[in-house]
């Protein structure tokens, strides 16, 4: 006798095979899109490009930054005070470079995470050129590829605005900064009013070099001249009796620890060592870090602690910045300090 069995018609096997399909599609249709959405976040970012996009940001803010200062349209105003009781003041020049700045970088990469100093809800569809400078192409190559969760870009459209509005415009530059993962990998300095544009990117090359020989005993300190707090104090104890250069923007006092090309030499104070003793932003000192990083030297808390360029906006340790030196000795001098408490 044949074994018993199910007979199905042809319409009972369409359907069957419908049901099967439902039940696999129910089983792995989660799976598929987690994968799918994984595979949005790991969109990657080539930091070549990312670098040149950077340095064409700068560039496109310093141009309004300078414009404005020459049409004498800041029409300044007060953002408010700082800790140490400063009044910040928002000028046209910062709302301009900003709106190019940022509106560039998104237009060009619209899912990186980005932080300017100012924030505007001005849409500009502007884009990139798609030109990556000579010295860029020249000195880095192509590839270099991070996911796109990653990235942390921190703008200041428009750094030493109280000297803007003083028309000490040596001072004022314009910076990007990019972190992956927190560290700071890319950095852009540029002075609207030279044209000049330091850039570098970590481990891979820089238009930028440190100097020959650096003092140590005692340095040459540079410190800010608007958000002082007790500076003099605090350098007094940790090296005697020593220069103390007071000094606008916390870009151009990184430049200061830098060698300038010839022709830019005499636009920069030079010193030894960059200090700051309150709470300082991270737009503000980014772009610096990243320069440093990729010559070798290091910008840390007054404790020597990493700076984390990544989350809330504000560095309450202060900073210590140095190239060319030991910095772990430099630190190692420095007196105990709490910048939440000065």
């Amino acid at each position: 006798m044949a074994p018993m069995g199910i007979r199905l018609s042809p319409l009972g096997v369409a359907v069957f095979c419908l049901l099967g399909v439902g039940v696999i599609y129910h089983l792995y249709a989660g799976v598929i899109s987690s994968r799918l959405a994984t595979f949005r976040q790991r969109r990657d970012v080539d930091l070549r490009e990312l670098l040149a996009v950077s340095v064409e940001a700068a560039v496109l803010g310093g141009k309004e930054v300078k414009t404005i200062q020459e049409e004498d349209g800041l029409k300044e105003k007060s953002k408010g005070k700082t800790k140490e009781g400063a009044t910040e003041l928002l000028t046209m020049g910062d709302l301009q470079s900003h709106r190019k700045m940022f509106n560039l970088l998104k237009n060009t990469f619209p899912d990186i995470t980005v932080y300017s100093e100012e924030y505007d809800n001005t849409v500009d569809k502007i884009t990139w050129s798609q030109d990556i400078p000579a010295d860029i192409l020249d000195k880095i190559e192509g590839g270099k590829l991070v996911p796109v969760n990653s990235v942390t870009v921190w703008i200041d459209p428009l750094d030493a605005t109280q000297e803007y509005t003083e028309k000490l415009v040596k001072y004022v530059t314009t910076m990007v900064c990019v972190a992956v993962n927190g560290k700071p990998v890319i950095g852009v300095i540029h002075q609207p009013f030279t044209g000049f544009t330091a850039w570098a990117f970590v481990g891979h090359g820089s238009n930028m070099r440190s100097r020959s020989s650096y003092s140590v005993n005692p340095p040459k300190v540079i410190v800010s001249r608007s958000h002082s707090g007790k500076v003099s104090t605090f350098i007094q104890e940790a090296f005697g009796n020593t220069t103390v250069i007071p000094a606008g923007g916390a870009g151009y006092k990184v430049l200061s620890l830098l060698e300038m090309p010839s022709h830019e030499e005499k636009s920069v104070d030079q010193a030894d060592v960059y200090i700051h003793v309150t709470f300082i932003k991270k737009w503000d000192i980014c772009a610096g870090a990243a320069l440093l990083s990729a010559l070798g030297g290091q910008m840390t808390t007054l404790k020597g602690e990493d700076i984390d360029f990544s989350g809330t906006p504000v560095n309450k340790g202060g900073l210590v910045a140095s190239v060319g030196v030991n910095h772990k000795v430099l630190v190692d001098r420095l007196p105990m300090w709490d910048p939440e408490k000065h």
